[in-house]
């Protein structure tokens, strides 16, 4: 009985030696599309790198930055990425071409994501289609913010992947208010703001199409974006983005 039972242990420990070791998960390939801003408020050189930082150093992220949103021209480019995020508000390009804007909406709403961050609401403000993907619109002249100081951000809805398990914290950034739109929206977080003395949505979601879309209105600068809550925040949104859910521990 007991060399039996030592045969099925060797045996055991043998084919768990032959047995193929399983396979990273893949990672979410990132497209993200920096390149203007509206200086010298925005460095956006250095907050698509303080995004892509707190993109990768999860491990679960493969970012590629392009500064020429006219990657967008390109479909079979864009049909390698599972997410889209912009950290971009053209302030000096000049508007994308139709079929950039056709390629970016038809690879949402095909199903895949789309990240939308801090100023790049106020982009293409002559496309009216682009307000109704990202939700609300940072429009000029109509929104607007107090001077950066620090506020409590107050978590919506606790249920939802991005924000499970969070807390309310507080941030030293922009409070955003007065954005323009009114399609349906899940708000996650949201700020009372002493601009407008109203209860203002920071971070929401929606579907357009088959695709995920998360609006992040947070992140000024790279302090604001790697603050430990929001960089919770961008990566999980981000990663909701693409794939509808975020990993344990996410």
């Amino acid at each position: 009985m007991r060399i039996s039972s030592l045969f099925v242990l060797c045996l055991a420990f043998t084919l768990s030696l032959q047995a193929p070791a399983a396979e990273p998960a893949a990672k979410i390939k990132t497209l993200l599309v920096t390149g203007d801003d509206i200086g010298p408020f925005h460095d956006w050189r250095e907050n698509s790198e303080a995004s892509r930082e707190a993109l990768e150093a999860t491990g679960r992220f493969e970012v590629r930055v392009c500064e020429d949103p006219s990657i967008l021209e390109s479909k079979t480019a864009l049909e390698t990425y599972d997410v889209i995020v912009f950290v971009l508000y053209n302030h000096t390009l000049p508007e994308i071409n139709d079929a950039a804007k056709e390629n970016l909406l038809n690879f949402v709403k095909g199903g895949k994501g789309f990240v939308t961050t801090h100023l790049s609401s106020a982009s293409f403000k002559d496309w009216e289609e682009y307000g109704k993907l990202v939700g609300r619109k940072w429009v000029m002249g109509v929104s607007g913010h107090n001077p950066r100081s620090v506020f409590e951000s107050k978590i919506a809805n606790s249920n939802h992947p991005i924000t499970k398990g969070l807390k309310d914290f507080k941030i030293f950034d922009e409070l955003y208010a007065n954005l323009q739109g009114s399609g349906e929206i899940e708000v996650l977080v949201t700020a009372d703001s002493d601009y407008t003395n109203k209860t203002e949505p920071l971070v929401f979601v929606l579907n357009y199409g088959k695709g995920r879309v998360v609006h992040d209105a947070l992140g000024h600068d790279r302090k604001a974006i790697l603050d430990p809550n929001h960089r919770i925040l961008f990566t999980r949104s981000c990663e909701w983005a693409a794939t509808g859910r975020v990993a344990e521990g996410g």
